[in-house]
């Protein structure tokens, strides 16, 4: 059940980043098609900066579900199975801490911009935060069942029995 939950909410957020990214370009072209005429829609700009920010949003959900993210592992590599294991959980708890971070301060910005509206468009600014509550949600559940998958990984190689021959 909760794998068919994670599948229809990675296949929605594919939908909606895809959506998001016609919505932008339909956006954009709008703008410079009627600037282009002489008659230019002053919304076109101020709605194309919340599709973005919800674009990058969802494509940083879409990122951080499908491990695609920017890491460096080299010195991480380096270290013996133990203490890569160590680091590589410590690095987890950060990422879910920091998705903790950023879905509380995120709260914050809604509020705080619930009353204000946008200059040229008939809605508010915390419109323009939304996303970021759902992105700290899944950065936090996703580095939190990381970590918990890296302890995991570690006790099964620790209760491997040692391959014949091999000292």
């Amino acid at each position: 059940m909760l794998r068919r939950l994670v599948y229809a909410f990675d296949n929605g957020t594919a939908v909606v980043t895809c959506v998001l990214v016609v919505a932008l370009l339909g956006c954009v072209s709008l703008g410079v098609i009627t600037r282009t005429l002489g008659e230019p829609l002053i919304w076109t700009d101020e709605f194309s900066r919340f599709l973005m920010v919800w674009l990058a949003a969802f494509g940083g959900i879409m990122a951080s579900r499908r491990q695609l993210h920017v890491r460096i592992r080299y010195f991480q590599d380096l270290l013996p199975s133990r203490a890569h294991n160590v680091v590589e959980f410590a690095i987890q708890l950060a990422v879910a801490l920091f998705g903790v971070l950023i879905c509380v301060y995120s709260v914050g910005l809604v509020n705080t911009n619930l009353d204000l509206e946008a200059t040229s468009l008939p809605i508010s600014m915390a419109w323009m935060y939304v996303p970021m509550v759902l992105v700290g949600l899944v950065f936090a559940l996703q580095g939190a069942h990381d970590a918990i998958d890296v302890l995991r990984r570690a006790r099964r190689i620790a209760r491997a029995p040692p391959l014949a021959g091999i000292e």
